[in-house]
Parts: C-alpha cells; structure tokens; sequence
C-alpha cells in the first residue's frame, strides 16, 4: 500500500514568498485581467519548476504518491498553454519533473475540481468541463506521464439534475467527446450524499458501460453506501481497474476530530487517527487529510 497526499506540502509551502516551494500560485480574476497570460506564463513556470523538488523530497522521505494541483496554470481555461511566452521552459521544467518521477516510481495523479459536470443538460458547461479536462490532459502529456489510469485524472459524476438516468447518459455520451489524452486516464469517484452516486452505481451505470475505473472514497462510502458494505464497495471498485493498481482516496471526520456537531460530518480531519483497512487488495490511498504530507508521516509512524 502506498501512501500519497495531495497538491500542497505543508513543509516546503511555508515562508516566505521568495523562499517557499509550491505549485499553487495563482490571482484573482482581476489581477489576471490586468496583468493577462504573460503573468500567468510568469506563474506557471514557477510552479512547474518547483513540482520537480516537491518530488524530490517526496523521495526523500519515501513517498512515491503525489496529487498534483490544478493551479499548476492559473486560468488555463483563458488561454493556449503553447501559446505562453515561457512555454519552452515551461515544457522543459514538466518533462524534468515527469521524467524524474517515472526514474524513482512516483505515482502522480489529478483531481479536477467539481465544477466539472459531464453529466450538466447545459451545453456551455459541458464545453467547459472539456477545456478544463483537456488542459489536466495536455498537462499530463507534457509531464510524459502514462496514457492510463495509472495516471489518473479524476473527476465526480457530481450531479443529478433530478434525473439520474438522463445525467448518467449525458456522462456516458460526452466521455466520447474527450480526446485520447483525457479518455485513457478518466476515472470517477463515489459522492458523500445519499442521493448521488455510490461505488455500487458507479460500477453498474459507468464502468460496466464506458469501461472508466471508480476510485473509491473510504469517507464518501459511509454518507452514500448503495447499500452495500465497505469491504463490498472497495470489491466493485478494485475490478474495475483491470491490470493498473487501484487507487482510493481516504479521510475521517473533521466534526468527530474536533468534537464539534456543527461541522459537518463529511468535512475532512486534519490527521489520520484510525488503522486504514484496505481489506487485503494492493491498492494507493491517497490521504484527504487537510494537513497533508505532516499527516501521511504521522500515519505512518503509528502504523508501519
């Protein structure tokens, strides 16, 4: 089992603004109109430059599992990334970073946020869910990262509309409208409402019929069961991967973490306190903990 956590190391993130290393700078709407993509060009090649020692200390402390951010390019969805004023260097600083990863075996993933909606009845917002898609695509290119799950970018079904067949077959139907770069790493992840999408029906109404493996959510499971147990769930979900190593993502409650009713109850913990039990299969968890890698450690020293 590998651990990974995701998009910020707390370690590396804290300081100064000249001496912090991070992938997620970023700006306001209005900043970015005034200053436009020669800024955001400015940005990105700071992130990307600094992803490569982000993974570098990763395999210093033997952590082979990494989420990277999708502030990589601050509002990408507004311009060409080739078409950037540092796009060659850009270029070269992901497929450094990319190349160090696959050299040392670091797993690196995405989780798009959810504004992306395949399943919307609204043309303009499933137009932007692909220009938000194809940039993590374009992204996961540069970095020479596997055209497979293995690399996987992740999104939620995320919306029913009131209509769950319609939404689910607006999934369906528009996954054929990505390009090969986002088609091949897709994969979806079980809700923490009762009235979305749970592992079991992720595997009936998407895997079964557009073959894109489920990621299963420990902390989701419990608020959308399907009616099935843990171990269950975890079983359609390894399926559907096929010969790549399944990822799942884990958590706990912050509102049991903090003793506090008025948090809600699927809001995730700032550290791991429970052994996390992954019923026998092989699989990646990556560790939703808001203190991030400080939290992996802290897991890891408990239990390993």
């Amino acid at each position: 089992m590998n651990l990974g956590y995701a998009c910020i190391n707390m370690n590396l993130s804290e300081g100064s603004k000249l001496d912090r290393v991070t992938t997620n700078r970023t700006m306001i709407r209005r900043t970015f109109k005034q200053r436009g993509p020669e800024y955001a060009s400015e940005l990105a090649l700071k992130n990307c430059t600094d992803l490569k020692k982000i993974l570098e200390w990763n395999e210093r402390h033997d952590i082979k599992f990494f989420r990277l951010s999708s502030g990589l390019f601050p509002w990408a969805s507004e311009y060409d990334i080739s078409a950037l004023p540092d796009y060659e260097q850009i270029s070269e600083a992901l497929s450094t970073a990319g190349r160090y990863a696959a050299k040392n075996g670091h797993r690196i993933t995405s989780h798009p946020g959810p504004f992306n909606k395949l399943t919307s009845p609204k043309e303009r917002v499933i137009l932007n869910t692909i220009r938000d898609l194809e940039v993590h695509g374009e992204v996961f290119d540069m970095l020479e990262l596997p055209r497979s799950p293995y690399a996987k970018i992740n999104i939620h079904v995320g919306a029913s509309y009131g209509d769950k067949p319609m939404a689910l077959g607006n999934f369906c139907k528009n996954f054929h409208r990505l390009s090969d770069a986002v088609k091949t790493r897709l994969t979806v992840e079980n809700d923490d409402r009762a009235s979305l999408y749970s592992t079991k029906e992720l595997y009936e109404e998407i895997y079964l019929k557009i073959g894109i493996p489920i990621v299963h959510d420990f902390h989701h499971h419990t608020f959308c069961t399907g009616g099935i147990e843990q171990d269950e769930a975890l079983l359609y979900a390894v399926e559907s991967w096929g010969a790549v190593k399944p990822v799942t993502h884990y958590s706990e409650s912050r509102s049991i973490e903090q003793d506090d009713p008025k948090i809600k109850a699927n809001a995730h913990s700032d550290m791991i306190y429970n052994k996390i039990e992954t019923y026998g299969f092989d699989v990646d968890v990556m560790i939703e903990a808001k203190k991030k890698e400080v939290a992996l450690l802290h897991y890891r020293e408990s239990y390993t």
